[in-house]
């Protein structure tokens, strides 16, 4: 689950027509480029929330090819030059079970009802894949006409289809759609008790699209705290997950250590990224044990 913060909180994914079709646009060409599957996207008005299954280890190709054309043609519709993403880094967390990709997923459908800006994700007015992922259908978009040239070689229609995570793929579509809607609409439901409590409204649909892209939400951000690359509500499965990730870790700096001192042959392991693309080293097959990276899905070996 990748998730990424425009500078100073600023409302530069406020939805419109064009932000959100150039926002499902990058998002497919980034996906195609990376080859990694997009399983649920939700851009909120300074922020979003996109999960990939990456089976080739291509996550940091993805993050920049998405975010840097993103960044560049959200900038030319806004008329601005500076940076447009926060300079935190990236949240990038591994889903272990596929509990945690649902959980995840409920969570950010029912982002916009959580922030008290719409009551159900279909009155949200921004990018979501909640009808894809419950029709099994894809997201498509045509080349931004304010930033891609008209002769360019860029496609002129991008389609981004919604893959179904994996561990549910005993269920059917129907099975599947009735599964995710239960879990949105109970969590929607306990959004909306919490504002009746409080007395709380919804700011609707023409508020939302009324504001300003360079406001910012007048609340406080947190700072200073956990930034996680886990997500596991099984205990024992985090514990696992959390061992690997070390292991992949102190495997890797005694290779690099290794490969700095000139042994011939330094034999990195299975999940090295950097090194295996541009340091042309030598990589564990598939077949060893996979040590996974923090965050990131192994990436295949290289022979």
């Amino acid at each position: 689950m990748i998730t990424r913060r425009c500078s100073e909180r600023r409302f530069f994914l406020r939805p419109d027509e064009a932000t959100n079709n150039a926002f499902v646009y990058c998002l497919a060409l980034a996906a195609q480029r990376a080859k990694v599957q997009v399983t649920f996207a939700l851009a909120m008005s300074n922020h979003h929330h996109t999960a990939i299954h990456d089976p080739d280890g291509n996550f940091p190709v993805f993050i920049e090819h998405f975010h840097g054309l993103l960044a560049r043609c959200q900038n030319a519709h806004l008329r601005r030059f500076e940076n447009f993403w926060s300079s935190e880094p990236t949240s990038v967390v591994q889903l272990v079970d596929p509990s945690d990709i649902l959980e995840k997923m409920t969570y950010a459908f029912t982002n916009p009802a959580a922030a008290d800006l719409v009551d159900a994700v279909e009155d949200w007015p921004g990018v979501s894949s909640f009808q894809e992922t419950l029709s099994g259908t894809c997201l498509t978009a045509s080349r931004p006409k304010h930033f891609f040239r008209g002769d360019g070689k860029l496609p002129e229609i991008a389609t981004l289809p919604i893959a179904r995570p994996q561990g549910f793929e005993k269920l059917g579509q129907d099975e599947w759609a009735q599964l995710l809607a239960e879990r949105v609409r109970a969590k929607e439901a306990e959004h909306r008790q919490r504002r009746e409590k409080a007395g709380i409204s919804v700011l609707g649909r023409e508020e939302i699209l009324a504001q300003d892209p360079f406001d910012c939400p007048r609340s406080h951000a947190p700072h200073f705290e956990l930034n996680p690359r886990v997500a596991a509500k099984n205990k024992w499965a985090r514990i696992e997950t959390l061992l690997r990730n070390r292991g992949f870790l102190e495997r890797y700096r005694a290779a690099f250590l290794n490969h700095l001192a000139g042994l011939a042959n330094t034999l990195f392991p299975f999940g090295t990224y950097w090194m295996r693309k541009f340091g042309k080293v030598l990589c564990e097959p598939a077949d060893r044990p996979r040590i996974a990276s923090p965050g990131m899905t192994p990436a295949p070996a290289r022979a």
